[in-house]
């Protein structure tokens, strides 16, 4: 019987719970369900001999408690939304490397020695150790991180071991402190002043502030999936001239696969240079709210809306604001910035894309297309913000804070910072604050 289709009986069979479900499969393994041979004696009699898992003891036993975690996570999910009691989800269904890339994640578990199970720099600086991997060399320098966790600043909660684009990659997730108070924004003394920022095709992206000053504007952006689609279709061709199975085949697959990661890297990239741009030198962005996926089913715009990843634009912008301290504001989707005079406040008609620059009908005020957008936004943030919204929270902003025992708590069988070996908040440390966290192989 297929390991898969034993897991899934088996899921029936259980509580849709963490510890529940790491205890049915612990004895599952070990059980003739999931493996047995047939032995044969000198003498012609046959007896089944139970194995269980053969090859259970080459792995980390945390790679099976981790992926049963999460297992448990997607039931529960799947059980509320069927009640009505959460957003719609399907049942969980099994990692393929289409729809998803290889990865398993370890626990940072602390020994009875005090030593931690996930280490940085143990025997040269530029290594890794992992619990039942032992010491891996990585090629991002981790002096930063190990100054922060020399400091206890910083304490590293798991690590999850990825296979992408023919190279593997370990991400360290780290509960850490607050930003330096040299590195985050001071306190407004002044009344708010708000930056727009207009997301666009020609331009990238344009920043201004309500008085019409400009602050940023990025109009050369690097295009990856345009400029690599010549390659991209030269290895395509490869992959589907090759016979299905070959090792030929898959070898072809496999340079494809690192054409696309190495143009989602530089994607990544250029979008962190732009958001720290923006974040580092202001507290307060402003930035539309957009229905992306109804853009994208403009067979004309599709290609290049979806080659700008205006969505991971925002979302980058909203957690860098929150490290820094800043606040972002989201514009209304129906608020007519672009249309809309900065000078006069009239609403003028529709504008074709094609039209660059914005003229008043009544004024006669001229403008970049996209400057001008980018002052409404700020002006729209000026005028609303009270109402601007808490990302993380999901809520309007609020200045109250949590005490010692008040927050979320983790579920049954889930990583929790007590299955790190972390310490309590030190006295004297602030709180209330969301501490960061960090992923060792992204760009800041």
């Amino acid at each position: 019987m297929r390991p898969d289709v034993g897991i899934r009986r088996l899921a029936r069979r259980v509580p849709w719970s963490g510890f529940d479900l790491i205890n049915a499969f612990n004895g599952w393994k070990r059980s003739g369900a999931a493996g047995r041979v047939m032995v044969a004696a000198g003498d012609g009699t046959v007896t089944v001999k139970v194995t269980g898992l053969a090859w259970r003891g080459e792995v980390c036993q945390q790679v099976f408690e981790e992926a049963t975690v999460d297992l448990g996570r997607g039931l529960s999910a799947y059980a509320a939304s069927r009640g009505g009691r959460g957003r719609r989800v399907g049942f969980p269904r099994f990692k393929t490397k289409k729809r998803a890339p290889l990865s398993f994640r370890l626990r940072s578990k602390t020994s009875a020695a005090g030593r931690a199970g996930v280490r940085v720099g143990e025997q040269a600086p530029r290594t890794v150790t992992l619990p039942g991997m032992g010491v891996l060399k990585v090629r991002q320098d981790t002096r930063r991180l190990r100054r922060m966790l020399a400091k206890g600043r910083a304490k590293i909660v798991s690590a999850t071991v990825t296979y992408r684009g023919g190279r593997w990659a370990v991400s360290l997730t780290c509960e850490a402190a607050d930003l330096h108070e040299a590195r985050r924004h001071q306190p407004p003394t002044t009344a708010p002043g708000w930056v727009g920022v207009d997301r666009g095709l020609s331009t990238f992206v344009a920043a201004a502030r309500a008085d019409g000053t400009p602050v940023l504007r990025v109009d050369a952006w690097p295009r990856p999936a345009r400029t690599a689609m010549a390659h991209q279709r030269r290895l395509s061709r490869e992959v589907t001239r090759k016979q299905r199975g070959s090792h030929n085949r898959a070898k072809a697959a496999a340079r494809l696969g690192r054409r696309h990661a190495r143009t989602a890297a530089i994607r990544r990239r250029f979008l962190h240079q732009v958001c720290n741009a923006l974040v580092n030198t202001h507290d307060r962005l402003a930035i539309e709210t957009l229905t992306i996926g109804g853009i994208i089913a403009n067979r004309r715009l599709a290609a290049a809306v979806a080659d700008a990843a205006w969505g991971e634009l925002a979302r980058l912008l909203a957690y860098k604001q929150q490290w820094r301290g800043g606040q972002l504001a989201l514009v209304d989707r129906w608020y007519p910035s672009t249309k809309t005079c900065s000078a006069c406040r009239t609403v003028g008609p529709a504008m074709p894309l094609q039209q660059r620059t914005f003229t008043c009908q009544v004024c006669r005020y001229q403008a970049d297309r996209d400057h001008n957008a980018a002052v409404n936004l700020a002006v729209w943030a000026e005028q609303h913000h009270a109402q601007v919204r808490d990302l993380p929270a999901g809520g309007p902003v609020t200045n109250a804070r949590r005490g010692e025992g008040s927050g979320p708590r983790p579920r049954a069988g889930e990583t929790g910072p007590d299955d790190a070996g972390t310490a309590p908040t030190p006295p004297g440390a602030r709180r209330g604050r969301p501490r960061r966290a960090l992923s060792h192989n992204s760009t800041e």
